[in-house]
């Protein structure tokens, strides 16, 4: 017998089992269903009544044979006569692999996880409460998890890894938003997308795609945590830095590490009682500029030239002048989360640079855990 076809009996013989044996968990259930209630929230000062569904959508081709089943929790303000003053909002996060749960429950949906101020997880249990900071009170919200993530899942006889590339997300996730705007008759809504890191590449994506292939316009993107051009990071996965040849993350950085520096008061006296505003000009310009250049001539730079490189880079960085030599000019992120503290005994975070942390040993090239994390 070959794979394939043993893999349909075996799938088979497994949903003929849980249907004759209640103690079995049933088969996988690839139907459209939706499930609805009723909720308020109280966002800016204002009582948002408004319907919560939860549902899941099947996509077929063209024959009708089923391909995958999104889920999606959507919410939609009550008493809303005229959808085409109501903006909607489809949200997603990134990874790629993540579910939309992260600006689901932790930034935008009308519930949010309770945390702590400084915005740490609290000891169990865990509980949800009404988000103030929700967007709810100004448009609608459509949460996807993409195929392979929370609920989303191909159908059996499909491959998963079929929906794990670029393209085949893209029209996955855009062939779900077509049928939504279609069955919800939102065609006429303004449109936004928002994503998150690597959800940020797919609305970028979807934009296009969407328009090209069915004419749907949006209104707007959100670019959260925005990654357009993976270049810009070139991370190495295995050593976590930068990747070699690539001089365009360390312009590009150099303004966070200004502004990482500035926070924890890094910098030089004059710098510090400098506007951040005012500083972060001054450094972008250079790094546009005469640092990026710099790092471009490589080895024919004149010692004038990078003299005065590093000079600039000691000021706008809070490092040494040493240290940044000895690495030709070129900061990783990861080092410098390890390096800017390190006289304090201190890290600094690299997804959110505000928190600090402390490391089992103070040397060491590079921080050994994200304190923001």
């Amino acid at each position: 017998m070959a794979d394939d076809d043993k893999a349909k009996s075996d799938e088979t013989t497994k949903d003929e089992d849980a249907a004759k044996d209640p103690d079995l968990p049933p088969p996988p259930h690839h139907e459209d269903e939706v499930v609805a209630t009723q909720h308020s929230v109280v966002v800016n000062g204002s009582t948002v009544e408004y319907t919560a569904t939860a549902g899941r959508m099947v996509l077929t081709e063209e024959e009708g044979k089923k391909q995958a089943s999104f889920f999606y929790v959507a919410y939609t303000r009550d008493g809303v006569e005229d959808t085409s003053d109501r903006p909607i909002v489809f949200s997603f996060n990134g990874g790629p692999g993540s579910a939309s749960v992260w600006l689901h429950l932790g930034a935008l949906g009308p519930k949010r996880v309770l945390m702590s101020d400084d915005g740490w997880p609290l000891a169990p249990p865990s509980k949800l409460v009404p988000n103030e900071h929700s967007i709810l009170d100004v448009a609608d919200l459509v949460f996807i998890d993409p195929i392979s993530t929370g609920y989303s899942r191909a159908i059996p006889e499909e491959k998963a890894k079929d929906f794990h590339h670029f393209t085949k997300d893209i029209e996955s996730v855009g062939q779900f938003i077509r049928m939504y705007l279609t069955r919800n008759e939102r065609w006429n809504s303004p449109k936004f997308l928002a994503g998150e890191s690597y959800g940020t590449t797919r609305a970028a994506g979807l934009a296009g795609h969407l328009f090209n292939r069915y004419g749907v316009a949006f209104n707007g993107l959100l670019l959260i945590s925005a990654i357009l051009s993976f270049q810009t990071a070139g991370f190495d996965r295995k050593t976590w830095t930068f990747s070699r040849g690539n001089d365009l993350p360390y312009p590009l950085f150099l303004p966070t590490y200004a502004a990482t520096a500035h926070y924890h008061a890094a910098l030089g006296d004059a710098e510090q009682a400098t506007d951040l505003r005012e500083l972060l000009d001054d450094v972008e310009a250079f790094a546009a500029t005469t640092y990026q250049l710099g790092l471009f001539q490589g080895d024919e730079i004149s010692p004038e030239d990078e003299s005065a490189i590093l000079d600039e880079l000691e000021r706008m960085t809070g490092l040494g002048r040493e240290y940044l030599d000895r690495y030709n000019m070129r900061i990783e992120i990861l080092r410098y989360c390890k390096e800017l503290l390190r006289d304090r005994n201190r890290s600094v975070g690299r997804i959110d640079s505000r928190y600090t942390g402390i490391d089992r040993f103070t040397a060491g090239d590079t921080m050994e855990h994200d304190p923001s994390l």
